[in-house]
């Protein structure tokens, strides 16, 4: 087994804490990674142990360990992360599938039907998953929900045919003890 790697942490321990207080939780465990190892700068730490200590993979400490030997701190606390990207979706689409997804009589029955809807209403095509993601996200929409009924379900005719229906107690045997013998 070799022995632990000894780096030299330029910057305060006081520094680097406060740095940990106003840095995000996804650059977080850079930070105590570093804090981690000014507190064993004399004897060194063990790329496993730090990340022990940090809760990460051990490919992650070697990573940013050199990223810290190679330029610092600013070098640590740069990332490539874009966050999200822009919405494909306009304000008018937008507002066009509101519609189209709050509408009962739509007959909407999922995303693939929908993205077809979308490409004859604005005549341009945007992928299933940014469509499935961007309604959910949006609106609140999930996959092939049931409906509480039928889209063209006529009132008048379910009024007649509860009337005209048999009720579950008229179909019932006659009660015991009831009925006389003769």
């Amino acid at each position: 087994m070799s022995a632990p790697k000894v780096v030299h942490i330029g910057e305060s321990l006081q520094y680097l804490r406060g740095l940990l207080k106003k840095t995000t939780p996804f650059m977080a465990p850079r930070v105590r990674m570093l804090i981690e190892m000014k507190k064993a700068q004399d004897v060194g730490v063990s790329k496993r142990a730090l990340a022990e200590l940090v809760g990460v993979n051990h490919n992650s400490i070697q990573a940013w360990r050199n990223l810290y030997l190679s330029g610092g701190v600013a070098l640590l606390m740069t990332h490539k992360k874009t966050g999200y990207k822009p919405t494909k979706i306009s304000k008018q689409e937008h507002a066009a599938l509101d519609r189209k997804l709050r509408d009962p009589q739509s007959g909407i029955r999922g995303y693939t039907e929908l993205m077809r809807w979308l490409e004859q209403e604005f005549h341009r095509s945007v992928s299933y998953n940014t469509l499935y993601k961007y309604c959910v996200r949006e609106f609140g929409s999930s996959v092939k929900v049931a409906r509480k009924s039928h889209i063209r379900k006529d009132a008048a005719a379910v009024e007649v045919f509860k009337k005209t229906s048999l009720k579950p107690a008229a179909m019932r045997l006659p009660a015991k003890g009831g009925g006389s013998r003769g």
